[in-house]
């Protein structure tokens, strides 16, 4: 029990912390930060919810809400102005005291926190930027904090909270303005873009000010999309030298904390040499299923923000359905959970494979085949530059082949320049054939005798994947894991867990 943490407090947590389970958009964070020997916590490149670090372990992120009440009123959002739901509240110092007293008790390395809207989104994020800077100077707590930018705040208060946090995400939503407009009437698609635009700037002076390259490194941006960002950076030394003198104007600060009050009044404090604006990235979310958008356009977008705001992720959720609407989905209908797994697939194609929207879909084909993944998909539909020899080949013609990835296609060179290899060399060295067979030949013979027609490989295809298809659309336990369910630890163990648990195996 956490007798340090009031009933109050822990109550809204109950909410609060049900209430963010329907924002996806946070994973492995990217960013790395040591313990210091004098603050609480760290940051590892995998710290972040249900991911792992390099020794194994499985690490957490508290992720909850600042407040579910809200001005606004979003058709597909529960916590929506019209809905009639309990509404609650943290102060920045009950943030503060469930993070570190979490921290303290190992159940999580770091904080994922939202928020709806509180009278307007600059107050709301002011009450975001106390609650971090309370953290970082008062509690001293230096673990892994992901921040939602709420659009129509002040860009001194997110130039503020971005060196205090290690990543920001401005959700973007829907893939269309006309989408966005539909459903949420109060959001405009240019003031979620603006808050996306300042952040990636940031960033940019940021590793550059630090002596690091203003870009990530993605296989899609060529050399002149890179110059012509590069470009928008015309002096980074006059930048932070205006940082500096707009910390002075954003005083509109009266409910802070004394500490936060401070630090807003003087902006010393925020930006240390030490420390990266916002070092793990920005990130944005949309929502999948909610709208009539089809896949092309969720694509293409996704491209569009990779390359025109540099961000980490992109992140897709399936909507579940919560609301009565005409303009939404019916209550009870499944959400499109194996529609959003091809998306994911196909944004790591876009991210790690070379692959451009416009090759994976088109106007005139606009979704995926749900039954394959997006490789195979794109594979059947060129069949023509296949069967691919396997001793030929380039690295990048490789990562095309359904069933070969990265680490396959790099042992698949290494190995070619001592032997020349066949199916069972690629065997040896870790290739799995399951899909790749289909699709490649050693020695200029196949696998097995099998027609490259398309009927034939998607039969093939769609049966290996049938049962993996299924689970996915049919989830056990498809929901965010909650503080306060047990798991069915009350039940009585079965002899096949005590015989584990005096094993070792449980």
């Amino acid at each position: 029990m956490l007798t340090a943490i009031s009933a109050d407090i822990m109550e809204k947590l109950k909410i609060l912390s049900d209430a963010a389970k329907f924002d996806v958009a946070c994973t492995s964070s990217g960013a790395s930060r040591s313990g210091n020997g004098t603050d609480m916590g760290s940051a590892f490149a995998s710290g972040i919810c249900h991911s792992f670090t390099a020794d194994g372990r499985c690490i957490s992120l508290l992720k909850i809400l600042f407040t579910n009440e809200c001005i606004y009123d979003c058709k597909y959002c529960i916590n929506r102005c019209t809905n009639d739901v309990e509404r609650v509240t943290f102060t920045p110092e009950e943030v503060c005291k469930l993070t570190v007293e979490f921290y303290r008790r190992n159940y999580i390395e770091g904080l994922f926190l939202s928020s709806g809207i509180i009278e307007s989104p600059e107050h709301t994020m002011q009450l975001l930027y106390t609650t971090l800077f309370l953290l970082r100077n008062k509690y001293h707590f230096n673990g892994y904090i992901h921040i939602k930018g709420i659009p129509g705040a002040s860009s001194e208060v997110l130039e503020m909270i971005g060196y205090l946090c290690d990543r920001m995400s401005v959700n973007l939503e829907l893939p269309t303005a006309e989408g966005l407009r539909a459903v949420a009437p109060n959001k405009a698609r240019k003031n979620i873009l603006t808050p996306m635009r300042f952040i990636q700037n940031g960033i940019k002076d940021s590793r550059m000010y630090h002596g690091n390259s203003s870009m990530k490194n993605r296989m899609y941006i060529d050399e002149q999309a890179y110059y012509e960002q590069m470009a928008e950076i015309k002096d980074s030394t006059a930048r932070l030298s205006e940082y500096h003198r707009s910390l002075r104007v954003a005083t509109d600060c009266g409910k802070a904390d004394k500490l936060a009050q401070k630090s807003w009044e003087s902006g010393l404090s925020i930006k240390r040499p030490d420390r990266y604006y916002v070092p793990a990235g920005q990130s944005t979310q949309m929502i999948i299923g909610a709208t009539q958008e089809n896949d092309y356009q969720l694509l293409t977008t996704t491209q569009a923000l990779y390359q025109k705001f540099d961000l980490k992720r992109v992140f897709f959720s399936a909507y579940v359905p919560l609301n009565e609407d005409p303009l939404l989905p019916d209550l009870g209908t499944a959400p499109p959970l194996l529609r959003e797994h091809r998306l994911y697939q196909a944004d790591w194609l876009l991210r790690f494979y070379g692959f451009h929207a416009e090759e994976l879909l088109s106007p005139g084909r606009p979704n995926f085949n749900v039954l394959v993944d997006p490789k195979c998909d794109w594979a059947l539909r060129h069949l023509e530059l296949f069967p691919v020899e396997i001793n030929r080949a380039s690295y990048e013609e490789l990562l095309r082949v359904p069933g070969i990835g990265v680490k396959s296609a790099m042992r698949i060179v290494r190995a070619r320049h001592g032997s020349v290899l066949d199916f069972d060399g690629l065997k040896k060295i870790g290739v799995v054939l399951k899909r790749a067979k289909y699709f490649i030949t050693c020695k200029g013979k196949m696998m097995y005798s099998i027609p490259i027609e398309e009927d034939f490989l998607t039969r093939q295809l769609t049966g290996e994947d049938s049962r993996s298809n299924w689970e996915i659309e049919h989830p056990k336990t498809y929901r965010q894991l909650s503080l306060f369910e047990d798991m069915n630890m009350e039940m009585p163990p079965t002899v096949e867990d005590v015989g584990k648990s005096v094993s070792g195996q449980l």
